[in-house]
C-alpha cells in the first residue's frame, strides 16, 4: 500500500526480537515515527522458498502520517536484516484526535 496522504497510520513490522529495539529507537530517533511499540515474544509461521517455518519475533507497531510512507519503508528495508521484511500500513480511521495531533506534530518536527 503505498499512500502519500496527510492522515494517521499504524505500520507494523515483524523483525528477530534481539534487532527490535534497535529498529524502533532509530526510527523515532530520525522522526519517521512518533512511536514504536515493541511487542515480543511473538511466533510467526510462514512459507518461504517452499518451506513452512516458524520463528520467534517481535512485532513493531508504529504510528506516523501517510506522507511519512515511503521515507518510512525505504529506512526499514535499509535497516531491517531479513530479505524481505513485512512492512504493512494500515489507516487510522478513527482516534483520539489530541493523540493524532501528537503523531503529526512529533514528525513534523523533524
Amino acid at each position: 500500500m503505498r499512500t502519500s496522504s496527510p492522515e494517521a497510520i499504524v505500520v507494523m513490522v515483524s523483525c528477530p526480537g534481539d534487532r527490535a529495539e534497535a529498529i524502533a529507537s532509530a526510527l523515532v530517533d530520525e522522526s519517521l515515527c512518533a512511536c514504536v511499540n515493541i511487542v515480543g515474544n511473538m511466533r510467526s509461521v510462514y512459507r518461504w522458498e517452499g518451506k513452512v517455518l516458524a520463528e520467534e519475533e517481535s512485532l513493531l507497531v508504529m504510528k506516523t502520517m501517510g506522507k511519512m510512507y515511503d521515507k518510512l519503508e525505504a529506512r526499514i528495508k535499509e535497516i531491517h536484516p531479513y530479505e524481505l521484511p513485512e512492512i504493512i500500513a494500515l489507516k487510522i480511521e478513527n482516534g483520539s484526535q489530541s493523540y493524532l495531533n501528537w503523531i503529526n506534530d512529533s514528525i513534523s518536527k523533524a
